[in-house]
C-alpha cells in the first residue's frame, strides 16, 4: 500500500516549550488514520503545520512524494490535502447550495467571468459549461452527505449535526486526495455520531484518504484501520485499533497510572 503523507521528525517549539517532538508517521492510501491523545497532545498543532497553517521548526512534511514543509495553506489545498475545523467554517447566510460550490474555486470550477473583460462566443460557452458543471457536482456532493432536501437553506438555519456535514461537503468540492477532519463529532450526539461514521466510511470508498483527531474512542476505534496517539507532543504508540486498545503507555495516558 502506497504511502500518501509522512512526517519526518516533524517538531515546533512555541518559545521554549516542545508542543511536537520529533514525530514521524506515515498515512497509506486509502485508509482511515486517527491522531489521538489527551488535551494539550498536540494534535491540532500537528494539523496545523501538515495544512500551513504553522511553520514547523525542524522536520518535514511529505505529501504525494513532494515536500509541502511551510508552503502556504491555499497551495496546499489545492495539491490534494484539505481540511476542516473544529468549529463550523461556513458562510451562514448563504445556501447550501452556496457553500458547497465555494469549495469548487480550490479545483478551478464555477470561477466568475472576469470583469469588463467581452467574452467571444467560445469563451462564454466554455464559461457557461464551468458553471453547470460546477452547479452539478455540487448537487452531487449535497446529496452524497446527506442534505439535498436543504440544499436551499441558509447554513445558519441547519443543526449542528448538519453543519458538520455541511463543512465536509465543502471540503470534498475542492475533490482531496486526502481528507483532514478535525474533531469530526464534536459536539454531537449519539445518533449524529453515527450518521457521520457512515458518512466518512462512505468517504473512503469513494477513494478518499482520511486522517482525523477525534475524542470519541466509540468513533475512533470504530473506524480506523491505524491509529497514532500522541502524549505531551510525542508519539508513544502507533498501530491498528486493537493493539493500541491494549497498549500499557496509552491506557497510562489516558487514566493516569495507578497508585495504591
Amino acid at each position: 500500500m502506497s504511502v500518501l503523507l509522512e512526517t519526518q521528525d516533524l517538531t515546533i517549539f512555541f518559545g521554549g516549550l516542545g508542543a511536537v517532538l520529533d514525530l514521524s508517521f506515515t498515512v497509506e492510501e486509502g485508509r482511515i488514520v486517527s491522531l489521538i491523545g489527551p488535551n494539550g497532545a498536540g494534535k491540532t498543532t500537528v494539523f496545523n503545520m501538515l495544512t500551513g497553517f504553522l511553520e514547523p521548526t525542524r522536520g518535514r512534511v511529505i505529501f504525494a512524494g513532494e515536500d509541502i514543509t511551510a508552503r502556504e495553506p491555499h497551495l496546499i489545498a489545492a495539491k490534494g490535502l484539505v481540511r476542516t475545523f473544529q468549529q463550523n467554517e461556513l458562510f451562514g447566510h448563504a445556501t447550501v447550495l452556496e457553500n458547497v460550490l465555494i469549495g469548487t474555486h480550490l479545483r478551478g470550477n464555477g470561477r466568475t467571468a472576469p470583469a469588463r473583460v467581452a467574452l467571444d462566443a467560445a469563451r462564454r460557452k466554455a464559461w457557461r459549461q464551468a458553471e453547470e458543471d460546477a452547479l452539478a457536482a455540487a448537487a452531487r456532493i449535497i446529496d452524497f452527505v446527506g442534505l439535498g432536501a436543504k440544499r436551499d437553506m441558509p447554513a445558519r438555519c441547519l443543526s449542528h449535526g448538519e453543519q458538520r456535514l455541511l463543512g465536509i461537503g465543502v471540503a470534498l468540492a475542492a475533490e482531496p486526495r486526502l481528507l483532514l477532519l478535525d474533531e469530526p463529532v464534536g459536539g454531537m450526539n449519539p445518533t449524529e455520531a453515527l450518521v457521520l461514521m457512515g458518512l466518512i466510511r462512505k468517504v473512503k470508498e469513494r477513494g478518499t484518504t482520511l486522517l482525523l483527531v477525534e475524542h470519541n474512542m466509540n468513533v475512533v476505534m470504530g473506524i480506523s484501520d491505524k491509529i497514532v496517539v500522541l502524549d505531551h507532543g510525542a508519539k508513544i504508540c502507533e498501530g491498528a485499533p486493537a493493539e493500541v486498545r491494549r497498549e500499557p503507555r496509552v491506557i497510562e495516558a489516558y487514566l493516569g497510572r495507578w497508585r495504591g
